[in-house]
């Protein structure tokens, strides 16, 4: 559906040559929901304006449901174009027009009736769960209101893609959620390919397939999202990855309490990390009736990514070291990552297995 090869996007002025996107190369496929997350100025909001073409990039090809958009013609561009909708951070509606008319606005200049018109916005806005906003002016709207308004203004021209630029980063987490879900419907429902760019990627877990990262203008790592999620390769992916699982922040905590990490010679502190069937075996218990070691757990919960359960615990293993090794190598044997921490320092995996 999407396929980027090898962008890069570069801006230049008299003073400074700034590389915002450097060497990329993506493939969206028809039906996905694909994240691409990284912090402020890693470039994915120039990434993300590139597969319309509202920024050119310096080299690379931009290639959607088969055309190369660079060598259209204005007029042939404007009509792909018509195919991707966009929605944005803060909404971009019209003050003076009412909803109604915000969401007419793209269907201005087409072959459509006034009364053709109007059955389709009644239609986009049934949709979105805003029927009975029509007559309403945006400053009489919620910021989830406007963000639905948004939305079936992108969906106005039956669009095959829709682009989403940091389209929940000025919602509440409640309204967030409402949003996502909207998203996924519309994805069903609509066969709506979707790529989202943000920088939380709790929104990328609660919506996405598939993620890519992004860093200084490059993408370090791409996948589906539970492979990418209980396997990262790269620091910055395990940052995010902690952030939306909250293990960070369970860890800190748990550094702030000594009486918890009152660690002896025969203790290990470890993060283990289990998926699909693995979740619901219980090791855990199994690590005492087979090797005589203890476990006690400080944090633990469970997600539930593309219907794939990914459970996470933080614990302390307490018992023989020989007896824990073993215990850590049968944990491996069932497809269980096990990362032991150094307590010392900031946390650090010092071992470390791949889950297959």
């Amino acid at each position: 559906m999407i396929e980027l090869k090898n962008i890069d996007v570069t801006f230049e002025d008299k003073e400074q040559t700034v590389k915002a996107v450097q060497e990329v190369s993506l493939t969206v496929e028809k039906g996905d929901i694909y994240g691409i997350v990284g912090y402020s100025g890693a470039g994915k909001s120039t990434l993300v304006r590139t597969i319309n073409l509202l920024q050119r990039p310096t080299a690379g090809q931009v290639i959607v449901k088969n055309q190369e958009l660079s060598v259209l013609s204005p007029k042939e561009l404007r009509t792909a174009r018509k195919k991707i909708g966009m929605i944005f951070q803060h909404f971009n509606l019209m003050r003076a027009r009412t909803v109604a008319g915000n969401v007419a606005y793209p269907l201005k200049g087409s072959e459509l009736t006034k009364e053709e018109i109007g059955q389709r916005v009644d239609e986009l806005l049934e949709l979105v769960g805003l029927a009975d906003k029509k007559q309403a002016y945006p400053s009489q709207l919620s910021g989830g209101q406007k963000q639905r308004v948004a939305i079936a203004r992108a969906l106005a021209n039956d669009p095959e893609v829709l682009l989403c630029d940091e389209a929940t980063s000025a919602l509440d987490p409640k309204t967030t959620g409402s949003i996502l879900e909207l998203l996924k419907r519309l994805n069903k429902k609509l066969d709506l390919t979707i790529v989202i760019i943000t920088h939380e990627m709790q929104v990328v877990k609660e919506i996405c397939n598939k993620v890519a990262v992004m860093d200084d203008g490059r993408v370090i790592e791409s996948g589906d999202l539970v492979s990418v999620f209980t396997a990262p390769k790269a620091k910055l992916t395990n940052e995010f990855i902690n952030t939306a699982t909250h293990a960070d922040q369970a860890l800190e905590k748990i550094r702030k309490h000594p009486s918890l990490l009152d660690l002896h010679a025969n203790d290990s502190l470890a993060r283990i990390t289990y998926v699909g069937e693995s979740t619901s075996t219980p090791l855990i218990a199994s690590l005492y009736a087979q090797f005589g070691v203890t476990t006690n757990i400080l944090f633990g919960n469970v997600e539930i990514l593309q219907e794939t359960p990914i459970g996470n615990l933080i614990v302390v293993l307490n018992g023989d070291k020989h007896q824990r090794d073993k215990a850590i190598a049968y944990l491996e044997s069932k497809q269980v990552k096990v990362d032991l921490i150094d307590t010392s320092h900031t946390v650090i995996p010092l071992r470390r297995t791949k889950i297959s």
